[in-house]
């Protein structure tokens, strides 16, 4: 029988998973934004600025309509979800914040939310965002 993992050790995994997601997430954001959906659930969520989008076609019709972007985050923290919340789906609380300059715009900050779930495959577990929440924060700016 399996040793349950100590809790240090599972907030320690889901930080490494946070981490490699976020580098991951930003780059693809910027250089590679037609491969973005790849890194979402098939019915997963986007709110974007109070905008609800549903679904992996919505999805990439609206980053479709994004102009390019430079991202730089400044603060990222994470957290594991505990599953009874999640009906046992290892999923991960990952929250940032930082600065954006859509092409042609002025830079803004922003604050973006994701839930991440763990989809196992034969040979690795990959994260896929389930939840994601984008929010401009032009009042800390003004």
């Amino acid at each position: 029988m399996a040793m349950p993992m100590d809790f240090k050790t599972y907030v320690d995994q889901a930080c490494k998973a946070a981490e490699e997601f976020v580098n991951i997430y930003y780059e693809t954001m910027d250089k590679r934004r037609q491969a973005l959906t790849r890194l979402y659930l098939d019915k997963a969520t986007l709110i974007w600025n109070g905008n609800v989008v549903t679904g992996l076609e919505a999805l990439a019709n609206f980053f479709d309509t994004l102009p390019s972007s430079e991202f730089q985050v400044n603060m990222l923290d994470c957290q594991p979800v505990h599953e009874q919340a999640t009906q046992a789906q290892t999923t991960v609380l990952v929250v940032t914040s930082g600065t954006v300059k859509f092409d042609g715009n002025r830079q803004h900050y922003f604050n973006q939310s994701f839930l991440l779930t763990a989809q196992s495959t034969p040979n690795n577990t990959v994260w896929k965002i389930a939840s994601d929440c984008f929010r401009f924060q032009d009042w800390a700016s003004s």
